[in-house]
């Protein structure tokens, strides 16, 4: 995703102290890139320093380097650093932007701003913010539900009964944070995180009851707006041939993000709620380093192997 400078200014402008100086018609550029750059090296002439499309970011280093320049030659390279693809300049520490900086970017159309936050306060915060708002993002076909601390995703094909198991779960306590529509997006390398899609909030569909109101039917605490998820439950059709210990351990890739995975059939008289919910405790015991499929496999091999090794002292 994309963010043009007019977005920075409107919705994190108030968090990040800006104002605009100059350049409007720049307002419309495209940041694509979150991460932020001081264009030090490239105002002194070594423009291949300079990456297109970021915000260029003028602490007291470069507007003292630009006010050491003839008025000329300091619009020239400033010029020369908005042609080559600056997304917008932004001056730190409160610092009026010099004129050189203002009417060279106005001319070409590139914005001039100013924050009155410190320059490394600045660079965090509007990384930070621009990481989150440029996160790639998907939408699944399932539940999110919030239970034991963990995210919980519920997928399966239609009418499998993701949203019944979803409602037990509230009904148990646990928190809904999306049914049928779930968004997910990807703040950071590692995680991702989900919520319900903004029309239909914390509404549920269920099949005889229709389109009902989690958190008016069961209070605010039972919903959630926004989680990362931590595990997914595929609820899959009665298999033939089920891993009954439970020792294959799956996976499930989400915006390039392995997350694990646990399969659960479904079978008339099963509750699916109850079985989430263990699976969710049995994702905590494993994250702990207790494995109780591999701890049950293990006793049985030790047993076998113990019986074995008395068979053969019995044989000779």
């Amino acid at each position: 995703m994309t963010v043009c400078v007019r977005e920075l200014l409107g919705e994190a402008g108030t968090a990040l102290r800006l104002r605009l100086v100059s350049g409007a018609r720049g307002l419309e550029r495209v940041i694509a890139v979150p991460r932020l750059q001081q264009p030090g090296l490239a105002l002194a002439g070594y423009l291949p320093q300079l990456h297109p499309d970021r915000v260029q970011v003028l602490g007291n280093s470069e507007v003292s380097y630009l006010a050491t320049l003839e008025p000329r030659r300091a619009r020239e390279t400033v010029a020369a650093v908005a042609t080559a693809g600056a997304a917008c300049f932004v001056v730190t520490n409160d610092v009026a932007p010099p004129a050189v900086l203002t009417e060279a970017a106005e001319a070409a159309g590139v914005a001039a701003l100013g924050s009155a936050l410190r320059t490394a306060d600045f660079i965090r915060s509007a990384t930070a913010w621009l990481e989150d708002r440029m996160a790639p993002e998907t939408t699944l076909h399932g539940d999110l539900v919030e239970m034991h601390g963990l995210g919980i995703l519920i997928l399966g094909k239609s009418g499998i009964g993701k949203s019944e198991a979803a409602l037990d779960l509230v009904a148990r306590g646990h928190r809904l944070i999306a049914d049928d529509v779930v968004q997910v997006r990807r703040p950071s390398p590692t995680g991702v995180r989900g919520r319900s899609a903004r029309l239909l909030g914390h509404h549920m569909e269920i099949r005889g009851l229709g389109v009902i109101d989690v958190e008016a039917l069961f209070g605010t605490l039972a919903t959630l707006d926004e989680r990362q998820i931590d595990l997914v439950v595929e609820l899959v059709e009665w298999p033939g041939g089920a891993d009954r210990l439970g020792l294959v351990a799956g996976s499930y890739a989400l915006l390039e993000v392995e997350l694990p995975l646990v399969r659960v059939p479904v079978r008339p008289g099963r509750s699916m709620a109850m079985l989430i919910e263990t699976a969710a405790r049995n994702h905590l015991l494993r994250a702990r380093g207790r494995h109780s499929a591999l701890d049950f496999a293990e006793c049985i091999d030790a047993e076998i192997a113990s019986r074995q090794r008395r068979h053969a002292g019995e044989s000779e």
